[in-house]
């Protein structure tokens, strides 16, 4: 290169708008799942600023154990127990809010303290109902010997109604109850026209995320400024946290059938 060419060249730092952002790790899992993701994440959360679950809900999850305490984790993020460290469950997770209640109190009782100003959950997070667990458990059935093996969780209908554009977010609950009830009551009439043997009492739920909205409300922002502000800073460590597996991934399984059985195959040669 010229000196003179050289000379003109801009500094990294003039050319980038964001030259030092704050360094940010991302666990995913490589195969299909149960790979040892949670120690690992464990072992990076612990030196953590913000731990971040970007995907999934509460059909999977991991044991902490530290200094003779288990912590289970299967919504909340892995940094939940550390005093230090904000949790996030961000935009692209489903999240079962009465089953994440239980999932705080359980490790709460176990000597989680401040956890309230430490948990953050995107206003853009979809959630999941009743309806979604039980509709969940007619398609497995449905599909007879050919069933997927779900945890029935309802986490495939929710993203189904998150693709289909009639889902409810976390802004919905907090905003407008009003508007959270005529929601709610239309995705609960299209699941009963889909799946007429759904035996779900509507008004009980509407009742019970009432009470919900309110206990949620101090913790549901907007994640995505939340962390891009973190990343600006500089200064923060921050972990993204996944949950299902390359494999598992809709646009890739079939891909993964047919190579695992080359594989297999190939095994059987040796």
């Amino acid at each position: 290169m010229s000196a003179r060419s050289a000379s003109n060249r801009r500094s990294s730092a003039s050319v980038h708008p964001y030259p030092s952002p704050s360094l940010v790790s991302i666990v995913l899992g490589a195969q299909w799942g149960d790979e040892g993701k949670g120690k690992l994440v464990d072992l990076l959360a612990s030196e953590a600023d913000i731990v971040c679950r970007c995907q999934g809900g509460n059909n999977a999850g991991h044991s902490v154990l530290v200094d003779g305490v288990e912590y289970d984790f299967h919504m909340l993020p892995s940094g939940f127990h550390l005093q230090n460290c904000v949790n996030i469950i961000g935009n692209g997770c489903v999240v079962n809010l009465p089953e994440l209640v239980e999932e705080i109190k359980k490790n709460e009782s176990r000597g989680v303290t401040n956890w309230s100003t430490r948990l953050f959950i995107s206003d853009r997070a979809h959630l999941v109902f009743d309806f979604h667990k039980q509709s969940d458990g007619f398609l497995e059935r449905g599909r007879g010997k050919s069933s997927l093996g779900t945890t029935k969780k309802g986490i495939g209908p929710t993203y189904s109604s998150k693709a289909t554009r009639n889902g409810i977010r976390m802004s919905d609950l907090v905003g407008d109850f009003s508007i959270f009830t005529e929601k709610i009551q239309s995705l609960y009439n299209y699941y009963q026209l889909t799946f007429p043997d759904l035996d779900v009492d509507i008004e009980k739920i509407i009742a019970q995320f009432k009470e919900l909205a309110e206990y949620f409300r101090p913790m549901t922002i907007d994640t995505i400024a939340y962390l891009n502000q973190a990343i600006l800073d500089g200064s923060k460590k921050i972990l993204v946290e996944g949950a299902n597996a390359t494999m598992l991934d809709i646009d890739f399984e079939d891909i993964a059938s047919v190579v695992t059985s080359l594989y297999v195959r190939y095994l059987y040669q040796l």
